[in-house]
């Protein structure tokens, strides 16, 4: 039985996984003589979840609710600042979504790969599952919708752009050998299976009839256990529960950046999954609605500080008058952070000149820094709104490594 870890009971029993054994033959030779004797392997079969009957404990009904409450309160409370909170946001639940994945890369590198520089590998990595977030967010939750996003996330990579946007057609595992299922922590079950399991995970996931936080929780476990991607399923599993609450209506504007806690207590969430498939989905369900409160509740923080920002700026750069392309680009710049002085000369609607002071004078006052050593076409950041991208990451996992130990 799973503990919140004051002694209350959390336990939420789903059904068990099953497994079956099924032939094993290497496609590519490699790895050792065992790798390549290996004739078997054992794989999970998760049960189908469409019409699951949960009997959610008082207690983590409590913790949902909390999470919940968190969360609208964010979307419902920030005004005009929702629209640069939720594209912060967005860009921090990529960028620790993926860090769950081992990709590492500097916020400043994120910035640089959203206007195109391919020199950071996990940073692209990061600017890509940014998009098939959005995309999941902004479309229904179905078959066409998952495959597309994973389009996203996986069509640069060379890798792996072979499979982009379809369902595996071969048997994939985690954790053992780099050649066989050979000593495999988790092997997910057969490619024949894949697309009647993703079937029956949208229906669940479309039910209005379940807490909206287990629900999430729980379709993030199923897609997990049915890893039906060859590569990709962690941020498109956590981009699924970014939709489940965007479609439920607790956070219509922004994403919660419940990966920011998650990535804190990698080994904690793995533990979670395991648990969910042995038959208590009470651990991953507590750790999403943990992570999420955290999540929320600092990203007030963060939106008290965007609001903030552009009375700092006007002081910082010397008061510029009203309707200069200066006052302009700093009323622009908590949505726009990242930019060059072209955009800021098209989206302004100024003359390439008045574009070049405009920045220059911001640059000079500290507000805004160079990201590349380009001589032209120089990328550009608001250097407060980039740190506090990185802060915010850094108090959701501080307080994550406190209230989920």
């Amino acid at each position: 039985m799973s503990s919140d870890g004051r002694g209350a009971a959390t336990h939420l029993g789903v059904p068990a996984h099953g497994t079956v054994e099924v032939p094993w033959r290497q496609l590519h030779r490699g790895g050792t003589a065992e790798d390549r004797k290996l004739r078997a392997v054992v794989t999970s079969i998760p049960p189908e979840i469409a019409g699951l009957d949960l009997w959610v404990p008082a207690a983590l009904a409590a913790e949902c609710d909390e999470a919940i409450r968190a969360m609208a309160a964010l979307d419902a409370t920030r005004g005009d600042h929702l629209r640069p909170l939720a594209t912060l946001l967005l860009r921090a639940e990529s960028v620790a979504s993926s860090k769950i994945e081992h990709e590492e890369a500097s916020i400043e590198d994120y910035a640089r790969a959203l206007h195109g520089s391919r020199a950071n590998a996990s940073a692209t990595s990061m600017v890509a599952a940014g998009g098939a977030v959005d995309h999941l967010l902004e479309g229904p939750i179905d078959v066409d919708g998952l495959t597309r996003a994973h389009g996203l996330l996986m069509a640069a990579d060379p890798a792996e752009a072979a499979y982009a946007g379809r369902w595996r057609d071969m048997q994939n595992w985690i954790g053992g050998s780099n050649h066989s299922p050979r000593g495999a922590l988790y092997v997910p079950p057969p490619a024949t299976t894949v697309s009647r399991l993703m079937d029956d995970l949208v229906d669940f996931a479309n039910r209005t009839d379940v807490p909206v936080v287990i629900q999430a929780a729980v379709a993030h476990a199923q897609f997990e256990s049915i890893h039906p991607f060859t590569d990709g399923n962690g941020r498109i599993g956590r981009a699924l529960a970014a939709a489940v609450v965007r479609r439920r209506g607790v956070a219509r504007h922004v994403v919660i950046p419940t990966a920011s806690a998650l990535v804190a207590q990698r080994e904690r969430y793995f533990a979670a999954l395991d648990a969910y498939r042995a038959g208590d989905a009470g651990p991953v369900v507590l750790a999403f609605a943990r992570s999420a409160r955290i999540a929320a509740e600092e990203a007030h923080a963060t939106a008290d500080l965007l609001a903030a920002l552009p009375d700092g700026w006007r002081e910082q750069a010397g008061r510029p008058k009203a309707g200069t392309a200066a006052a302009r680009l700093i009323e622009d710049l908590v949505a726009e952070p990242i930019f060059t002085t072209d955009e800021v000369e098209r989206r302004l609607g100024v003359p390439v000149a008045s574009a070049y002071r405009a920045v220059e004078r911001l640059a000079s006052a500290g507000i805004v820094r160079p990201l590349t050593d380009r001589k032209r076409n120089q990328v550009w950041g608001a250097a407060d709104v980039l740190d506090e991208l990185d802060d915010l990451g850094v108090r959701i996992g501080v307080r994550a490594r406190r209230d989920l130990a």
